[in-house]
């Protein structure tokens, strides 16, 4: 893949992150917190998340085009890596309780959560597109018969 466009792509997934963040942070503020108040500066944490997840995309970038296992692969640590910056930074927020067990789980389950739904919207922009080329394959070749 071109780099350019891997940028991109990157770009996409990060203004869908933050939208997603936001909708998360929302949810869970509002089954654990429900009577808190936040200030302005706090509406910049899903800004913060977005860009901080973004680190561990750079994992699916190849000059090449990628086997299905390879993707898959690196997908798989994409994840983890996820996982692992988002429990690693609400482990070193004092806003967010971590020593409450149900708290870190329902954070890494909408981690979880975010990452399907994040390639499930790309996978469907991916293949309204792949739809569009074919369609536009296809008219090119009729007319040139």
């Amino acid at each position: 893949m071109e780099f350019k466009r891997f940028l991109v792509e990157k770009l996409t997934l990060f203004f869908m992150l933050s939208t997603l963040i936001t909708l998360a942070v929302a949810l869970i503020g509002s089954a654990y917190d429900s009577g808190g108040r936040i200030g302005y500066a706090d509406l910049l944490s899903p800004i913060r998340y977005a860009a901080l997840c973004m680190l561990p995309t750079l994992v699916t970038w190849s000059p090449r085009e990628l086997s299905v296992k390879e993707l898959l692969c690196r997908k798989a640590l994409m994840l983890v890596l996820l996982e692992a910056v988002v429990l690693l930074a609400a482990f070193s927020s004092p806003a967010i309780d971590t020593g409450n067990a149900r708290v870190v789980l329902t954070l890494a389950g909408s981690v979880l959560v975010i990452f399907l739904l994040a390639n499930l919207f790309l996978w469907l922009k991916d293949s309204a597109e792949a739809k569009k080329m074919t369609l536009d394959l296809a008219r090119f070749q009729q007319l040139h018969e």
